[in-house]
């Protein structure tokens, strides 16, 4: 932070009230994993300790404030600012990690809430490997080996200026899902969400949720899935969170920022991964392997709703009692410069404009919303390989502009497939009401690349691996290797 300019500095201060305040609804970090405990056997010479799991209460809900929307985040006082710095600090003075209640069971036929058991964040008294000085005061107890990097440290920033931030933002690690009937009682049309699809098992993630959480744990039947939400990039991007070793690793949100993107921190090195990449950058797994990329799209809950009758939801009752709906990034998407962001703007496109970022391999490709919006259907080759992204869901909100999500500005959605079927790769193009028609067998298709009628119909398009990330984050993370789209 200390190279952004002050009014930014003092309007992070005041984002960290309100997601204190919304987000992480109490005094301490977040709860449960289901898939690995802290290491038992860590390294001789690291120092390295766990915290005894403290039992508490779950938090009461609180809701934010209604504030106005700005133009540009707003500066705040002296007084907010040592607000939150008193906040924090007690927020972060704790260093278990609570029991809850027994979550509410799942709704119809869906998943019943993981038997995760609560974790414990390692520490280290004497790291051998300690952190840059413009972040020790944050994370000094951290056993991260940051001697192991593959990026320059100097890029990272604190997104929670406190001491140890990990979990501060709770991940969820026990999601309560609802049936899509159940949903639709607290869920608008206009809602955008994540579409997980793993065979018939389909899952939509509202995003008025991951705005609070960020990181979801789940599993697929034996299967874990790692869901990932960063609001200051907007990338949503689902990974297989497997360890080198083959394991799997249970993720938090480490409170850190690169490039305006979420690090995240895994439990069983405390390594740094990065959310935009699934890279590991810092600590003992820096240098090795991306998590593997899943399928998943950000669509709109009418659209999910339709097509996927049975499918289920993240759901309004999650452990931590917080009262969903409220957007604490309020006119975020609407700023000319991104929070915490020291890095070169791309000035081809308005920093905080949306595009469909398409990553094959190692080729990276973006198409903007406007160019979408305009032709419906952009038919492209990625690494040789056949890509159709489809716009529509016109009335899909912004689930960063209005006070309250669903009422957000509506900015449709992007979605990219592999364009292959049986039949060999398809050229598509618009037909009526969100609907598109492949010019190899006249087959008509709906936006989450459903074949609906024709012959094909019945088929269903992969996606391809994208996200609908701000213009910013895509030229940050792959604008030196990468291309925009633009019509020739």
């Amino acid at each position: 932070m200390s190279h952004s300019p002050s009014w930014l500095r003092a309007g992070v201060i005041g984002f960290v009230i309100v997601m204190f305040a919304t987000a992480c609804g109490g005094e301490e970090p977040a709860t449960g994993s289901p898939t690995s405990q802290a290491p038992s056997d860590a390294p001789a010479d690291s120092g390295s300790q766990t915290t005894p799991t403290d039992p508490a209460s779950s938090p009461e809900s609180t809701e934010a404030s209604p504030t106005p929307e700005p133009t540009e985040p707003a500066a705040t006082s002296q007084t907010a600012e040592a607000a939150a710095s008193g906040e924090a600090a007690e927020a972060a003075s704790a260093t278990t990690v609570p029991a809850t209640d027994t979550p509410v069971d799942g709704a119809g036929g869906c998943p019943p809430p993981l038997d995760a058991p609560g974790i414990l964040r390692p520490v280290a008294d004497d790291n051998p490997n300690p952190p840059p000085s413009h972040l020790e005061m944050a994370v000094a107890s951290w056993p991260t080996d940051w001697s192991r990097t593959t990026i320059d440290l100097g890029e990272l920033g604190l997104g929670i200026p406190t001491i140890d931030p990990r979990d501060l933002i709770r991940p969820l690690d026990r999601p309560v899902f609802v049936d899509t009937q159940t949903a639709r009682e607290w869920l608008s049309e206009a809602d955008p969400g994540m579409l997980v699809r793993m065979g018939d098992d389909a899952r939509f993630y509202p995003l008025r949720v991951l705005t609070r959480h960020e990181i979801v744990n789940d599993r697929f039947g034996d299967r874990p899935v790692l869901v990932t939400y960063c609001p200051l990039c907007n990338t949503a991007v689902v990974f297989d969170p497997v360890a080198p070793d083959g394991g799997h690793l249970r993720f938090g949100v480490s409170g850190l920022l690169r490039h305006s993107d979420l690090v995240m921190w895994d439990l069983e090195t405390t390594s740094l991964w990065q959310q935009v990449t699934g890279e590991p950058i810092v600590g003992a797994y820096a240098g090795g392997p991306a998590l593997p990329y899943l399928p998943s799209a950000i669509v709109a809950f009418s659209d999910f709703a339709a097509s996927h009758p049975e499918g289920c939801v993240l759901g309004p009752e999650q452990e931590f009692g917080i009262s969903y709906g409220v957007n604490p990034y309020i006119g975020y998407s609407s700023s000319s410069r991104p929070f915490l962001f020291n890095g070169e703007l791309d000035n081809r496109l308005p920093a905080l404009s949306r595009v469909v970022g398409v990553s094959v391999n190692d080729e990276y490709k973006a198409y903007s919303f406007d160019d979408l919006a305009t032709l419906r259907v952009i038919n492209d080759r990625v690494d040789e390989v056949p890509i159709a992204v489809m716009w529509g869901a016109a009335h899909t909100a912004d689930a960063l502009d209005d006070t309250i999500i669903p009422n957000g500005r509506p900015i449709g959605t992007g979605v990219a497939f592999v364009a292959v079927s049986s039949e060999g790769p398809l050229t598509f193009e618009p037909a009526d009401d969100d609907l598109f028609t492949d010019r190899e067998t006249q087959s008509t298709w709906n936006l989450l690349g459903q074949a609906i009628d024709g012959p094909l119909a019945g088929t269903r398009l992969e996606f391809a691996p994208h996200r609908n990330e701000f213009w910013f984050a895509w030229y940050a993370f792959f604008g030196g290797a990468g291309e925009l789209w633009e019509a020739s």
